[in-house]
């Protein structure tokens, strides 16, 4: 097996199916480019339907692959400034040290974070340090043969008490995947996604609460039309259906349409629709 992946991508098939392809109540456009010096820019911004709040954010990213040396500067309409300094396969073969810290002109609000990850065949390692607590984020998965444990922990050093306690199982196969996962020991989830042929996939995801009897679900599928469109749809057990159509309209254009239709009270209004504009260049 190769490199399984972090804590965070676990069931990331399944999340995206549900996730990508949406933006529900939200017009939308990013912009990507790359300048001929290797410099990356990432532009977005957005405007609420119901709100009428708008907002944006600029990105801009330099790699210097020679020394494995990366540079990512962030800034949004928030007045947020955020500067990440990594550099990764120097120090050892698949060891990642960043890191990122942000700044608030407004408040005078500062933040920082130490990042350090490790990948090889069969394990994947992360340890975070936050310097606002201090509290140290910690993971690790386990991969063989298509099986993957893992385990992600919090630990709060000024009050010395453990904060966050989860544990995950999953496989991931080719064309499926299965992910669980227990939070806290309180908060149990699952995901299944399975990839039908080459225009259909699906997935479910499962989630409850110890000492509630709300259990929460949901189905979705996305449908490839074509090599330049493609339909999404999903559903939840509060009457919550959205669908989603995503159009190439040339190379480096695409356009998303998406709508969300409350089933419960579809006569009394309040759904959502959105749209997005992906350039790239």
């Amino acid at each position: 097996m190769a490199v399984p992946p972090s804590y965070s991508d676990l069931g990331k098939a399944a999340k995206d199916i549900f996730s990508k392809g949406y933006g529900f109540g939200i017009v939308k456009l990013d912009l990507k480019t790359k300048s001929q010096n290797g410099v990356e820019f990432n532009t977005s911004g957005s405007t609420n339907t119901d709100t009428g709040k708008a907002g944006g954010n600029l990105e801009t990213k330099y790699k210097m692959k020679e020394i494995g040396l990366s540079l990512t500067q962030k800034w949004n309409t928030d007045n947020t400034l955020g500067t990440e300094v990594a550099v990764e396969d120097q120090l050892a073969q698949g060891l990642k040290v960043a890191l990122d810290t942000s700044f608030v002109p407004n408040t005078g609000k500062k933040s920082g974070k130490l990042k350090s990850s490790y990948k090889r065949d069969f394990i994947n390692l992360a340890c975070d340090l936050d310097f606002e607590g201090p509290i140290v984020h910690s993971s690790a998965v386990l991969g063989y043969e298509g099986w993957l444990a893992a385990y992600q922990m919090a630990f709060d050093t000024a009050k010395s008490k453990m904060v966050q306690n989860n544990f995950a199982l999953g496989f991931k196969a080719k064309d499926f995947q299965l992910h669980t996962n227990v939070n806290d020991g309180t908060e149990f989830g699952g995901s299944i996604y399975q990839k039908v042929n080459d225009q259909l996939e699906t997935a479910v995801t499962l989630a409850w609460t110890a000492g509630s009897n709300n259990t929460r679900f949901g189905i979705a599928a996305k449908y490839q039309l074509d090599k330049d469109a493609s339909v999404s749809a999903k559903v939840n057990n509060a009457s919550l259906i959205g669908v989603g159509y995503t159009q190439s309209l040339r190379p480096g254009v695409k356009l998303t349409l998406s709508a969300l239709v409350d089933g419960k009270n579809f006569n009394s209004g309040g759904h959502k629709v959105g749209m997005g504009f992906e350039l790239e260049a």
